[in-house]
């Protein structure tokens, strides 16, 4: 897919309505920023994190960015909590603690990435950087999983799996709800 697209996921659109609104939402390897221009057009305060400065200046039209490179320099995001975190396209195993710990309580996880199969019809296809089945479900597990998916989708082709998740706030009395129609 390219990363010039700025059409947001649908994944992304379909959950977003589940962000808390008072709150800081993170676009984890945002490239050009298709999805910080999405959120932001949703009222939501947005701050976009990539290596690629080239593409961190687009995406600073619609928000914060902060330039860092995830894979070879230390976690940037230390001691900061997010209401979202949106995720697409990309997968670095070792953020994934630091991923969860900057997740705020009430803040929802939208992850969505290339699987396993994706390997047979193009890139990426190293292991390092495709999930495993059911691997988002696994690492996901101290949240709750609103809603998670796992197959092929076409135009551009490509196999994925991805996930809505909330770290939830105990609330004695009250159940959340959780919207599986949001439009």
């Amino acid at each position: 897919m390219a990363h010039d697209n700025m059409t947001p996921s649908d994944w992304v659109r379909r959950w977003t309505p589940l962000i808390p609104r008072d709150g800081q939402v993170l676009d984890l390897a945002c490239g050009h920023g298709r999805h910080l221009r999405w959120l932001a057009s949703c009222g939501l305060s947005v701050l976009g994190v990539d290596r690629d400065s080239a593409a961190l200046a687009s995406a600073a039209a619609w928000g914060n960015t902060l330039p860092a490179d995830l894979e070879q320099g230390p976690w940037p995001l230390a001691g900061r909590t997010f209401a979202g975190v949106v995720v697409t396209h990309y997968l670095w195993r070792p953020t994934w603690p630091l991923l969860l710990d900057c997740l705020a309580p009430g803040g929802v996880l939208i992850y969505e990435t290339f699987s396993r199969q994706h390997a047979q019809i193009g890139k990426p296809s190293r292991d390092d950087f495709l999930l495993q089945p059911g691997e988002l479900l696994q690492r996901c597990s101290s949240l709750r999983v609103v809603a998670y998916e796992d197959g092929f989708l076409s135009h551009p082709d490509r196999f994925i799996q991805r996930i809505a998740a909330v770290r939830e706030i105990s609330s004695p009395g009250s159940t959340p709800r959780y919207p599986l129609s949001l439009e």
